[in-house]
């Protein structure tokens, strides 16, 4: 049984979430504010978290930053703004995933499964496959075998090589544009968004078996690109 943490301070949200997962096998705590979400993973150790950014005590960020202290636990936003800079901090913080307020209850669990199967995956793969190609982080090389063609190697650049990297290290997490600026280019480079749009864009050319329809180099409009397996 999955244990999960839920953390909003609007009791029907919180009792929504609480039935919907207990009915589907989750064993289930609840919190309505920081300091409570911060103890009671303290004492349960979660495997997942559900937490709403905006808390009456501490914000959301904080929350994230307290759990990232010890723990590497899946954590999902919940954000009632439409506007993305506090999702885009949370990310930045460590949270693994968003749901906008108000959101699908199919779309939040299907979320959560996926985090959890991430969770107990190894994340010391080096060979990943992105349809036609094949990337060995280790050895730094790229074979892609396009059908009907003989396998051939595909040379990249150190910052494609890079960004590559991160996002393969992070498969189904969403990795913010400003997560991956000061990773890649550095502190100073957090505003630069068109040299991701530039190298996303030679990464998708150079592995993806149609580059103009992506299904492994995902970009989520302002807010940042996910690698999906």
């Amino acid at each position: 049984m999955t244990r999960a943490l839920v953390v909003d301070d609007e009791p029907q949200i919180l009792r929504a979430l609480r039935i919907n997962l207990s009915a589907r096998g989750y064993d289930v705590r609840t919190a309505a504010d920081g300091r409570s979400a911060l103890q009671v993973a303290a004492e349960h150790h979660p495997e997942v978290v559900v937490l709403d950014l905006g808390l009456p005590d501490l914000h959301g960020v904080e929350v994230i930053e307290g759990l990232r202290g010890w723990t590497r636990v899946p954590i999902l936003v919940l954000s009632g703004r439409a506007d993305s800079a506090d999702k885009v901090d949370a990310l930045d913080a460590g949270a693994d995933d968003y749901v906008t307020k108000p959101f699908s209850m199919d779309e939040l669990l299907a979320r959560l499964r996926a985090m959890v199967r991430r969770s107990g995956a190894p994340d010391d793969a080096t060979v990943v496959t992105l349809g036609p190609s094949t990337v060995d982080l280790a050895a730094h090389a790229v074979h892609r075998t396009d059908p009907g063609e003989e396998p051939r190697d595909v040379r990249l650049t150190p910052t494609e090589w890079g960004v590559l990297e991160v996002l393969l290290r992070a498969p189904g997490r969403l990795v913010s544009q400003r997560q991956l600026l000061a990773e890649v280019w550095g502190p100073g480079y957090r505003d630069e968004t068109n040299y991701l749009r530039i190298y996303l864009a030679r990464l998708r050319r150079k592995l993806e078996a149609d580059p103009a329809r992506p299904r492994h180099l995902l970009t989520e409009p302002g807010m940042g690109y996910r690698f999906e397996p």
